[in-house]
């Protein structure tokens, strides 16, 4: 991993961005474009079974690649710790995600842990996770019973030599598919499926995943393909634009628009007319939705990054694991410190070329999550 990391514990190197901030009970938290912290994406393990292209190369994270030893990865308390740390500041939605997050041993004892939390209002949090569906037939009940609401499924076409290509080992679709009804039956829902779109590579599945899912009660939603991390190979001539994959769907099946479901939701919402359910798009990179971005993301170990483009993280688990373990009122401090200084709109500038900063590597999608 490449990424810079700010260790928040030393003010020397972590700069205004990165300095504890006292927090008031009750005081709305924005950062530096008003935007409020309402999501974080826990990241619970780097490795993942599929090696799909756009986040995963396998000529990058081969057999000889060194994943993060269990001793780094933050404990399941640890992770609970932070996560109320966060839900005090503002956050009512909690993503488990990865890699693939179902390859944590012991994954239902978080989810337990996590469910029992509660904004100060009292409220239950929105708790949910994303998978590759893999491991879905198996583990979809227990998930269900550890407190998990609902789930979102990574599947990138129906068709099973593109599927296999797509994710580079050989799985096949229909176990994907069993572990998508085994998670309905489950009662795990509504079930959102991602399909990312490359032009060229898996465009030709756009029209039979959206009638294989309509009617289904499955929420279908068609994402750009981003530029993520530094090793997918990201060209634009490769990006099929929403609006594209929209027309090519309302040619066949009549689309009405939605409103949004929630504040800073990143899906552009449309149901089919005759009644058939919901499909979405995901434009990040021609239709930038960073000014409503109010997501969070801690990694596998314990840095919080505030973009998914991000090219450097800030250290929690220092404060976890110092020599002075911090108080939870100090991690809410630093939490909000880095929140208010956060002023990142990777997606508005990737067009103008200053996303980045010279020499630094944007973090990988795999490390801290879609």
């Amino acid at each position: 991993m490449h990424a810079r990391v700010i260790p928040l514990h030393d003010a020397r190197d972590a700069g205004p961005a990165a300095r504890p901030m006292a927090v008031e009970p009750g005081m709305p938290l924005a950062d530096a474009l008003s935007r409020p912290l309402r999501d974080l994406r826990i990241s619970v393990t780097d490795r993942c079974n599929f090696r799909c292209g756009y986040c995963m190369p396998k000529q990058v994270f081969d057999q000889h690649h060194e994943f993060l030893p269990h001793a780094e990865l933050l404990s399941f308390e640890e992770i609970t710790r932070l996560a109320r740390v966060f839900v005090s500041l503002g956050v009512e939605k909690l993503r488990i995600t990865g890699g693939e997050p179902t390859l944590r041993r012991g994954l239902e004892s978080l989810i337990a842990m996590l469910a029992v939390l509660r904004t100060p209002e009292g409220r239950p949090l929105d708790l949910t996770l994303t998978t590759n569906g893999s491991t879905l037939v198996k583990k979809a009940a227990a998930l269900k019973a550890a407190g998990l609401n609902r789930l979102t499924v990574s599947l990138d076409g129906l068709d099973d030599a593109v599927f296999q290509r797509m994710n580079d080992v050989g799985f096949p679709v229909a176990s994907v598919l069993d572990g998508i009804r085994a998670a309905q039956a489950a009662g795990l829902g509504p079930i959102k499926v991602n399909m990312v779109v490359q032009r060229g590579v898996n465009d030709s599945q756009i029209l039979p995943m959206a009638q294989h899912f309509r009617g289904s009660g499955v929420v279908l939603r068609f994402i750009e393909y981003m530029d993520v991390g530094a090793t997918n190979g990201w060209r634009m001539d490769q990006v099929l634009p929403s609006a594209d994959v929209q027309r090519r769907i309302a040619q066949a099946f009549p689309l009405v628009p939605l409103s949004p479901s929630a504040p800073g939701e990143t899906a552009e919402r449309w149901a089919y007319a005759d009644g058939g359910g919901e499909v979405g798009f995901i434009s990040s990179v021609t239709q930038a939705f960073c000014g409503e971005c109010n997501r969070a993301r801690l990694s596998t170990e314990g840095r919080l990054y505030t973009c998914l483009f991000a090219h450097r993280g800030h250290d929690l688990r220092a404060l976890l694991r110092g020599a002075s373990p911090s108080s939870d009122e100090q991690l809410a401090d630093a939490v909000a410190g880095v929140w208010a200084g956060r002023s990142d709109r990777y997606s508005q500038l990737r067009g103008q070329r200053q996303a980045t900063p010279d020499g630094e590597r944007r973090v990988e999608m795999h490390y801290i999550g879609g």
